[in-house]
């Protein structure tokens, strides 16, 4: 293999890639990259998979001469992105000195200097999953970071619920449905898709890990128009995203998703419009004097005084109090959030006014934007103590 490339397409895609690499790898080849160059297309592509998060990531080169290789993940990403910008060098050579052991050495030689690794053939490198017979559905670059952005803070790192650890997604004619919940709160966003015209009655519900979903959002992010298609294939516990020269492939949850739909009150004692920039960057400030045990803050409904007060009570540490205006409709009340789980769903919620609904001081509390995005966040409050 011999190929010559940009110090920055190569450092991206290893960055891209580096994420499905495994920590503690059950197999050496897994600790690597594989590193297939073509010299008819002069496409250079780069794969990592942990057996069940994949990512396959190309890149244009000059291709001198073909090959596959399987290349120390680690070390070359450590190598490349120190490395000055500018054209770089890759060859290997089968390593034929006696008494080094059956190996690979590959040579980086950029402006200056030359560094050279070990590596190991290509052939043991597992396969990405393939999906045949199957119909893709398609989905819109745009309607998919829009859905991921508005669920994955919400979904539970207890590995205990799995089914939990993802987001769930619902492909319905002409429209997408994202559901992300932890037990303590609930976040589902609705987009219009603007995917193909051929799978307008295609439907199916499926949970994907939030891990490979983050990926997923971190690659359309760096490589996806608005306006793309992507491809998602879905079968046998595995889904497939492509798009452009990208692919993601993940594992499935098993497991039934909760009924999300019933979590939702459909009417509700009290409404209130808020700003919400206003609301977040005053909770961030008295967050600062939250128990760290709790993480409680109160909010104080005055519907008289058309105005919400914010305040904590720290044992030991301090309090803090902050008024700010509302549009109120409804009895005064006095509930309680975890802070954390506030100002999580307020920064996902992308709109200037906010509308809050609620029915009791212990019922979920419903947040959703006055306009734009179709999202809504459900918070459970907490018990106030006397």
């Amino acid at each position: 293999m011999k190929l010559v490339c940009n110090q920055s397409d190569l450092n991206t895609n290893l960055s891209l890639t580096s994420r499905a690499v495994p920590s503690r790898p059950t197999h050496p080849v897994l600790a690597n990259v594989l590193v297939v160059a073509d010299a008819d297309t002069n496409i250079v592509t780069i794969t990592a998979f942990d057996l069940s998060l994949g990512i396959r990531t190309s890149f244009n080169a000059e291709v001198i001469q073909s090959g596959t290789i399987a290349m120390p993940a680690k070390l070359l990403n450590d190598i490349v992105s120190r490395l000055p910008e500018g054209e770089i060098t890759l060859e290997d050579e089968t390593n034929t000195e006696e008494n080094t052991g059956e190996g690979i050495l590959v040579t980086l030689t950029p402006r200056s200097g030359s560094y050279k690794v070990r590596a190991m053939g290509g052939e043991e490198f597992p396969e990405l999953p393939v999906i045949e017979d199957t119909q893709p559905i398609y989905l819109s670059a745009a309607s998919l970071i829009e859905g991921l952005r508005g669920t994955l803070f919400a979904t539970s790192a207890d590995e205990t619920k799995q089914v939990l650890t993802g987001v769930h997604l619902k492909v319905l004619p002409n429209a997408l449905e994202f559901a992300a919940t932890d037990g303590h709160r609930l976040a589902v966003v609705e987009t219009i898709n603007e995917g193909s015209d051929d799978n307008n009655d295609a439907e199916l519900e499926v949970t994907v890990p939030a891990r490979a979903l983050r990926e997923l959002e971190r690659m359309l992010a760096h490589s996806a128009q608005s306006e793309e298609t992507i491809a998602l294939h879905f079968d046998q516990g595995q889904a497939i995203f492509e798009w452009q020269n990208q692919r993601l492939t993940s594992r499935t949850l098993d497991g039934q998703y909760p009924q999300y739909r019933q979590l939702l009150p459909r009417q509700f004692q009290r409404e209130l419009t808020l700003d919400r920039k206003q609301l977040l960057s005053t909770l961030e400030r008295i967050a600062v004097l939250a128990d760290q045990k709790n993480n409680i803050v109160k909010v104080s409904i005055d519907s008289g005084a058309q105005e919400i007060t914010l305040s904590v009570e720290a044992a030991d540490i301090g309090s803090a109090v902050e008024p700010m205006p509302a549009q109120i409709s409804g009895d005064d009340i006095d509930i309680a959030f975890n802070v954390k789980y506030l100002m999580e769903g307020l920064k996902a919620l992308p709109a200037t006014e906010i509308v809050m609904q609620l029915n009791s001081n212990l019922t979920p509390v419903i947040f959703t934007p006055l306009s734009g995005v179709k999202m809504t966040y459900l918070a459970m409050p907490v018990q106030l103590r006397n």
